[in-house]
């Protein structure tokens, strides 16, 4: 898988996701087996950028290469201007949103609402591509809704302007994150260009990924929700795309381990305050579905401190550790993106 000048060690590519794809989840995903991963989105808006929410999101210390931050808007000009700023603050690859189908980015005709202008499509790509010398990608739904799926139309427009890698969500806008996702759009998408695919949507084992590349004949695979809570999806998946045979399930000590290492990273970037809450869903999703997990959730919620949220962190996987020496899954609650 190639990007620009930037050759990737697989197929595994981490979404962009609006409060999740933050530096530290980043970062622990590649450790986790992910090639790449894409930084939440950052608004073409230059009024913004002195906000500490995107100074926190243009935040790359010590991030492992390459480096792929998304932006979103809706203005070419601007579009270019945030390109070029995030160029300047470290960004390797810039990565364009066309597939966001939340009403306050649609509503400013940004996101996937794009999808309804091919015209401005074109116009966004061309300025963008031409303002930075780092590899631009694109990131798009199969269309606006059902009647008018225009993602193979949308591609052709991205390789005339230069993008060199191409992200395609199975869902349209409309369709949101119901029902299933569909590959035959991603298919007709790869056998219509020449840069490189990479199909997202409902993958979450390592064998739908498998199922997934074989069908579309995407270069690589976008992991986005599976990964919540469970970054080892990417070392599970790389290794089954090379043997065939899928790993065990991890142990419960490496896990307490990684996740205590998440919560000190959430911790230091954030500040005590916002990283508390913050690493309240991530512990959340990390713990879905194990025994005794329901409780401990809900108790973890009314915790104010990063000393409470710490002990009740160590607390549970000791005594999940005494039950096995793997995780054990009560129930099935992995969600698919």
């Amino acid at each position: 898988m190639q990007i620009g000048s930037y050759t990737l060690k697989n197929k595994l590519i981490v979404a962009p996701m609006a409060g999740v794809t933050d530096r530290p989840f980043r970062q622990l995903c590649k450790r986790m087996g992910a090639a790449m991963a894409v930084s939440e989105m950052v608004s073409s808006n230059s009024l913004l950028w002195g906000s500490e929410k995107t100074r926190r999101r243009a935040s790359h210390d010590g991030e492992v290469k390459p480096i792929s931050v998304q932006i979103a808007g809706a203005d070419p000009a601007m579009m270019a201007q945030a390109a070029r700023y995030n160029a300047a603050q470290g960004a390797e690859i810039i990565d364009i949103n066309m597939g966001c189908p939340a009403k306050k980015i649609c509503n400013v005709m940004a996101g996937s609402a794009l999808l309804k202008d091919e015209s401005l499509v074109g116009k966004i790509l061309d300025a963008v591509v031409k303002a930075v010398d780092v590899p631009v990608t694109l990131k798009i739904r199969t269309g606006w809704d059902i009647q008018n799926k225009n993602a193979v139309h949308v591609a052709r427009i991205a390789e005339d302007a230069g993008v060199q890698a191409l992200a395609i969500h199975g869902r349209t806008r409309a369709c949101a994150y119901q029902g299933q996702a569909e590959y035959d759009t991603i298919a007709m998408v790869k056998a219509a260009i020449r840069i490189p695919v990479i199909a997202n949507g409902d993958i979450d084992t390592p064998e739908k990924a498998r199922q997934v590349l074989d069908y579309t004949h995407a270069d690589a695979v976008m992991i986005g929700r599976a990964a919540q809570g469970r970054p080892w999806i990417f070392r599970e998946i790389d290794h089954f795309l090379a043997t065939g045979k899928r790993l065990p399930p991890p142990e419960v000590t490496e896990i307490h381990h990684v996740l205590m290492h998440h919560l000190h990273d959430l911790y230091d970037f954030y500040g005590e305050y916002s990283g508390v809450r913050i690493a309240r869903k991530h512990i959340s999703w990390y713990t879905r579905g194990l025994v005794g997990s329901a409780a401990f959730r809900h108790a973890m919620n009314q915790l104010q401190t990063i000393e409470a949220q710490l002990s009740a962190t160590h607390t549970f996987f000791e005594q999940l550790a005494d039950q096995g020496r793997r995780l054990a899954y009560i129930q099935d609650e992995v969600i698919a993106v």
